[in-house]
């Protein structure tokens, strides 16, 4: 008990003083003059990266520009989203389809960018579901999310998706350890060491077109895997994941998996386990996942519901996962760009521990090990340990590299970013963060070469940075110069939802690939009009089927009489433009989804259930050209029992009222 009450009190009097004196000391000189014009980028000009920032609980990633902070697309992925149609539209609904049902909400922490031979390729960039466990790939040519795989076994997909250097895999580890889909999960949670499994994802790409697969999953001990990072160049073919709650405890975690001096870092052979399972040492375990891809072709999303998946067990096969300890409640596991030092972070620990890849090896060669973690081996601490960076600050939590030696950590509770030299592990700079900073960024830093010459810092508290907007405060972002010897503020900007991780890459290489308008030729779209011409209306006993098409400034049809109370109504609208950047939207009053935007070449649908007998407007919602206001339409909803044919016109209007006397 005493141990208990001393844990919570020392860290309880540690928040307290940092939520007193939140200001780190040096904030007075924190931005020097020329800031403004390191961070500026004029009018009609284009920053030079393109960061992707994850938007938390808000379900989606967001995309700036760096170094100007400018704010490029919100990118719909987990959560429905009105302003698209992301979710909403008969198309899309698909995407947000689980085990569970329609989920159109999750909790997007980590993004992560493809790579080819450890660089990034600029072609994909992938995003956690950490509520209902997902990963999404988004198309960097579209900025839209392509497909989402549900992970079975799962519970809290807050460790992914990291990914191997060539994107072999995507990554995934479970936060909340449950017991299997296939066991019998009525079982008293008292009894979490006995039932409780923790599961590592292996996702596999496919290299031409990006599909997604679960190639295989291992069973863990039941632990809260946390980030991780995959090896690089000598340290390729293996993954490294921080653990806590080694404890394995299951009510008050702050206190109960706090008492252990050391967790672990778990070092995972996944071409070992690829041998494995060639050898047929995998068992197919029973389960369902969905899993929705979108096609730019059909321009629609299907929706798979899978029932197996290729099981691991770590237990029975020793040679795949090795346990290093690692203080204390480690959240941060980094790999420098060489492959050789993994660098630990301990959110209650006083140093950053850092590990050497060779030395691991020399370890499992001897057998150097301090017995066995629910069979698996744990390496001798000072087997593995390169060595310690002393005294760094409090509460470290994620290392980027600048591939010139430096390693930069961030820390929570005494808010600034530290910057350390990998081989002689000292302290080098250290600047002040606005506040209770989080992940960091630099770009390329998960990369064989960084770029070193931002790195930028996502907090979780604002307080007198921006103009106040009541209880919730906005989320924030800091960009810092890095290119000389001192790090440098330069920047604040606003982001949505809560920003977690981040990625960062130049624009050349996503802009080269980015798709402008689809082909309407091209369009396979089950209900596509590509000209006026194909434009009608439809009745299939009480479902209507409206094809329509818009150009700037109308639609074909937009007089639609015989809609009767009763119908279901899909406008399956084709927009007709094949100039870049004149997309079309299409809404009608008092629809209780949301509006369609339609891109150049693309058709999309809106499901309408008329609720009441008289005239119904359509109208535009993307400002398409000078005469956007006329853009609109009428639909004519009468009694179910009505005896109006279904018609439909553009360019007929009635005959003329005469004017009264």
């Amino acid at each position: 008990m005493k141990i208990k009450i001393t844990t919570l009190a020392i860290t309880g009097l540690v928040l307290i003083s940092c939520l007193e004196s939140c200001k780190p000391k040096n904030t007075s000189n924190a931005v020097s003059g020329d800031a403004g014009a390191k961070a500026y980028v004029a009018p009609g000009k284009h920053d030079e990266y393109y960061n992707f920032v994850s938007g938390g609980f808000s379900g989606q990633m967001s995309v700036y520009g760096l170094p100007s902070g400018r704010l490029l697309r919100v990118i719909p992925v987990f959560a429905v989203d009105p302003e698209k149609g992301w979710g909403y539209s008969e198309e899309t609904k698909a995407m947000l389809n689980t085990s569970h049902g329609f989920v159109p909400w999750d909790d997007l922490h980590h993004t992560q960018l493809s790579k080819t031979e450890g660089e990034i390729d600029g072609r994909w960039v992938f995003g956690n579901g950490n509520n209902t466990p997902r990963v999404a790939r988004i198309d960097l040519s579209t900025f839209r999310t392509s497909e989402i795989i549900e992970l079975p076994n799962s519970a809290g997909n807050h460790s992914s998706p990291f990914i191997t250097e060539n994107t072999e895999y995507v990554v995934a580890g479970t936060r909340f350890s449950v017991p299997s889909d296939n066991a019998n999960g009525d079982v008293a949670i008292n009894t979490y060491k006995q039932n409780f499994k923790g599961y590592l994802s292996f996702i596999s790409v496919d290299k031409k077109d990006g599909k997604m697969d679960i190639a295989f999953q291992i069973e863990c001990p039941g632990v809260n895997f946390d980030l991780s990072r995959a090896g690089k160049l000598k340290s390729h073919g293996w993954f490294f994941f921080s653990c806590y709650n080694t404890e394995q405890a299951n009510t008050l975690l702050e206190v109960n998996a706090s008492q252990r001096d050391k967790d672990f870092i778990m070092a995972v052979n996944w071409k070992k386990a690829e041998e494995y399972i060639k050898a047929g040492k995998g068992k197919k375990m029973p389960t369902k996942y969905a899993h929705n891809t979108y096609s730019d072709v059909t321009h629609s999303a299907t929706s798979e519901i899978k029932t197996e998946v290729l099981v691991l067990d770590s237990k029975e096969l020793a040679d795949i996962c090795y346990m290093i300890p690692c203080p204390k409640s480690p959240h941060g596991c980094d790999v420098d760009p060489t492959g050789e030092y993994i660098v630990g972070s301990g959110k209650l620990a006083a140093i950053i521990p850092v590990f050497s890849f060779d030395k691991i090896q020399s370890a499992i060669a001897a057998k150097s090990y301090d017995g066995d973690y629910q069979g698996i081996p744990v390496i001798k601490y000072e087997a593995a340990l390169y060595g310690e960076v002393k005294k760094p600050g409090l509460g470290p939590l994620h290392t980027e590299f600048d591939g010139k030696g430096n390693a930069y950590t961030s820390f929570f509770v005494s808010s600034e970013v530290v910057k350390w030299n990998i081989k002689d592990l000292t302290v080098v700079d250290r600047a002040p963060t606005f506040y209770s900073v989080g992940h960091l960024c630099i770009p390329g830093g998960d990369t064989r070469t960084p770029s070193a010459k931002y790195l930028i810092a996502y907090n979780k508290i604002t307080k007198d940075r921006y103009l106040p907007t009541g209880p919730e405060l906005a989320q924030s972002a800091q960009l810092y110069d890095i290119s000389g010897d001192k790090m440098q503020l330069i920047l604040d900007f606003p982001t949505i939802g809560e920003p977690h991780y981040a990625q960062a890459a130049p624009a050349a290489i996503i802009e080269k690939g980015q798709i402008k308008i689809f082909k309407i030729a091209d369009n396979k779209h089950p209900y596509v009009a590509k000209g006026e011409g194909e434009s009608k209306v439809v009745r299939e006993g009480k479902v209507v089927h409206v094809y329509m098409t818009s150009i700037r400034s109308h639609f074909a049809p937009d007089n639609i009489e015989g809609i009767k109370l009763g119908d279901e109504v899909y406008f399956h609208v084709t927009n007709l433009e094949q100039d870049w950047d004149v997309p079309h939207g299409f809404a009608i009053k008092s629809a209780i989804n949301a509006e369609l935007l339609i891109m150049p070449g693309e058709t999309q649908t809106l499901k309408w259930i008329p609720d009441r007998v008289g005239i119904v407007p359509i109208y535009c919602t993307d400002f398409c050209s000078a005469l956007h206001q006329e853009m609109q339409g009428y639909v004519r909803v009468s009694p179910a029992n009505s005896s109006v044919p279904l018609s439909f016109s553009v360019g007929k209007n009635s005959s003329e009222v005469p004017a009264s006397k």
